[in-house]
């Protein structure tokens, strides 16, 4: 059973890498045997992910691009083939927040959102499944939702619209991809403590997220390690795309 999840001789591509929830999902896969680029437009924090991944034994190298310019990922596909010669698995885990109320939103912020969550994930699938393409690889392409996509939160509008669209995203690609092989599955965690939520974390909303979740605590980055590593495997997820995967600590399955 174990070589089910064994990604010896797989090279994933985390963008986003450097964050939170992305770093941990990466040192996962390297701890399953994947070879991993971390990307990131801090290029500081990817080094750091990748010396991490090394002083446990896996191999990783960090890569800078930033998802809102077409022009960085054009660069770092190329730069990252040179250095593993392709590619199997793409982690789609970039994500810009903020609370804006809606009648104080500006376009310009959300621009800025929407060119990070959404418009930036596309580019990056587009980019990269090309190549996956072209280099004839089987893939597994995993984007990195929300639990405001399927439920709007209060507090983050444009975050919880553009993650929305990228489980839309999700479903239209694994059609789209199906004919080459590649895999297009979503991840929609809960509550984690990631960079995006901690600011608007009050007392009084974690009171009313602990009343929303079943399991009464928020998960913890590692907690989705298991479901990318799935999801990254051929063998054991080989006839699953499309999906739209909650790790919420049953969130998603309270109302009132």
């Amino acid at each position: 059973m174990s070589n089910l999840f064994d990604l010896t001789g797989k090279i994933a591509v985390a963008i986003g890498g450097n964050s939170v929830l992305g770093s941990s999902i990466a040192k996962g896969l390297s701890a399953h045997g994947a070879k991993v680029a971390i990307v990131g437009r801090n290029l500081e924090k990817a080094i750091q992910v990748v010396e991490e991944i090394e002083e446990n034994g896996g191999t990783a190298r960090a890569f800078q691009a930033d998802v809102s310019n077409r022009e960085s990922l054009e660069k770092v596909v190329i730069e990252i083939e040179q250095w593993s010669g392709g590619f199997d698995i793409l982690l789609n885990a970039p994500g810009k927040n903020s609370t804006t109320p809606f009648f104080e939103l500006s376009e310009d912020e959300w621009d800025d959102i929407m060119d990070v969550n959404l418009k930036g994930m596309m580019k990056t699938c587009q980019i990269f499944a090309k190549k996956m393409i072209e280099q004839g690889r089987k893939g597994s392409i995993i984007n990195l939702s929300s639990v405001s996509s399927t439920t709007p939160l209060s507090k983050v509008f444009t975050y919880s619209v553009s993650k929305a669209g990228v489980n839309s995203m999700t479903k239209f690609l694994s059609r789209e991809l199906a004919p080459h092989d590649i895999r297009v599955n979503a991840i929609i965690p809960g509550f984690f403590p990631a960079e995006q939520n901690k600011k608007i974390l009050s007392a009084e909303r974690v009171e009313s997220i602990m009343n929303h979740t079943p399991m009464k605590r928020f998960g913890n980055p590692d907690e989705l390690q298991g479901v990318a590593v799935w999801l990254s495997s051929e063998k054991a997820s080989s006839f699953v795309t499309g999906a739209l995967i909650r790790v919420d600590g049953g969130f998603g399955s309270m109302t009132i």
